[in-house]
């Protein structure tokens, strides 16, 4: 038998998935090809085309990406 705890984490998954779904229902995800930055966010320099056709989406050069990877692993 649930407890009390589970209940309310059970209706709390439910409506964060509901808010969820009601939000990309306003809101729809943009195809992931449909946006192609060409240049990098981060240097503003171009992303070479073999970057963009082996990470479509991709917002930064490898470069960039690299740098950026490292920073989020020293915290």
């Amino acid at each position: 038998m649930p407890d009390e705890i589970d209940r309310a984490q059970a209706i709390n998954e439910r409506l964060q998935s509901d808010a969820l779904a009601a939000h990309f229902r306003r809101h729809p995800r943009p195809d992931p090809g449909a946006f192609a930055p060409t240049e990098c966010e981060d240097c503003g320099e171009p992303i070479g085309e073999k970057r963009l056709a082996a990470a479509p989406g991709c917002i930064r050069c490898v470069d960039c990406q690299t740098e950026y990877e490292q920073r989020l692993k020293r915290g």
